[in-house]
């Protein structure tokens, strides 16, 4: 299964490994991959459940974090840079903290090694209510899912994991799975190691991923821990705030260590 996991990659040198959020996929990272290409081959994964990649029951950290592991053997990635953000940045942490050889630096985009009390359960509920068999566009489904979801840009977001078939738009994330594995999800296993590699902590000032308690724990798992707050940006820094994401991201990765 792990040779099926879908990516793409785009340019030439050292590997970036690049692991998106809940409900992303890889192509929300294009466009800074395209930017880092110019000097490391980029690799964009859609995770288990997401994008095009194989469906899963497991979605543990360790599960998941095995499953890159496994990926990045398969491709003969011996030592990566990796870069997750909210759901992907704790499987990038899971595996820095678990299989710490082949993690060369790391960078956790607004998220931390903790649990979170808030569920995006009725983010699911509310996709999971649109009669597929009834929708004949992804402009009806927006339609329906605003009386959940009022946020357009958050719309936009969940609706891109619609695609079309033959026999009409079926969701192309694991929708039942991710609901039944929403408190793993939000929550981080407790790991008897640490990594002391180089690893940047980058979040939106905007944002309230990364309070102090995560950033304690972060420090504790990842003693040479950076971190850095982007202004102007929420959760999904990466999107809000391209330019400054790009710069640190930059920066970190060609710093000495």
């Amino acid at each position: 299964m792990t040779s099926s996991l879908a990516f793409t990659t785009i340019g030439s040198g050292p590997p970036i490994v690049i692991l998106h959020g809940l409900f992303g996929s890889g192509v929300n990272w294009r466009g800074i991959a395209q930017t880092l290409a110019t000097h490391w081959q980029v690799f964009l994964l859609d995770l288990p459940n997401h994008g095009q990649s194989p469906w899963i029951e497991d979605m543990s950290y360790p599960s998941m974090a095995a499953l890159i592991c496994e990926w990045m053997t398969s491709q003969g990635i011996e030592k990566s840079a990796l870069i997750g953000h909210s759901m992907g940045g704790k499987v990038g942490m899971t595996l820095a903290l678990t299989d710490s050889g082949i993690v060369d630096s790391i960078v956790v985009v607004d998220i931390a090694p903790v649990n979170y009390p808030h569920s995006h359960s009725g983010l699911v509920e509310a996709m999971l209510q649109i009669p597929l068999d009834r929708v004949q566009s992804r402009k009806d489904a927006d339609r329906l899912l605003q009386r959940e979801v009022a946020d357009l840009a958050l719309r936009q977001f969940l609706l891109q994991n619609l695609r079309a078939e033959a026999d009409g738009l079926r969701w192309r994330i694991n929708l039942p799975v991710i609901q039944r594995q929403m408190d793993t999800l939000t929550g981080f296993p407790a790991l008897p190691s640490r990594f002391d590699g180089p690893a940047l902590f980058l979040y939106g000032l905007n944002s309230d991923y990364v309070k102090n308690e995560g950033i304690e724990k972060a420090k504790a798992y990842f003693p040479s821990a950076e971190f850095q707050g982007v202004a102007g940006a929420g959760h999904w820094l990466h999107a809000e705030q391209p330019e400054q994401a790009v710069s640190a991201i930059r920066q970190f990765l060609t710093s000495p260590q």
